[in-house]
């Protein structure tokens, strides 16, 4: 198992379609959900993309953004169905807070917002709607 961070100029074209690719099969198909997931973020010079690698496969990855306001915002999440539970999600997003300056911000699907607390984050608004899915603003200070 690797993990691994770039920024988007420092990924290679396999990383970047196992980046993408994953994203794709957990966000759009699996969760039945079209949106556009290539939001023109990715390419920014501060974003950052981590992932774990498992036989030369990208089975988790998350990005972080710069914020305008100075908070770093954690964002597309996602882990491979066959490689859940396994504690490599948290293990990218302990990775990657620490070295993330505060306040972090993420917009967590409402059924994970617990898991997101356990890392500290706390609710910070009301839930909505994002994509036919009810999300839960969530904030680490």
């Amino acid at each position: 198992m690797l993990v691994r961070s770039a920024a988007f100029a420092d990924l290679g074209p396999f990383e970047l379609y196992g980046l993408l690719r994953l994203r794709t099969d957990v966000f759009v198909v699996e969760q039945r959900c079209p949106y556009p997931d290539l939001d023109g973020r990715d390419t920014e010079p501060t974003a950052r993309h981590h992932w774990v690698e498992l036989d030369g496969q990208v089975v988790a990855c998350l990005r972080v953004l710069s914020e305008p306001d100075g908070a770093s915002r954690v964002g597309r999440v996602a882990t491979a169905p066959s490689t859940r539970r396994r504690g490599l999600a948290g293990l990218l997003l302990r990775r990657a807070l620490a070295d993330l300056p505060r306040p972090v911000v993420l917009h967590a699907q409402a059924h994970l917002a617990d898991w997101y607390a356990r890392f500290g984050f706390v609710r910070d608004g009301e839930d909505d709607v994002d994509a036919g899915i009810l999300h839960t603003p969530m904030r680490l200070t």
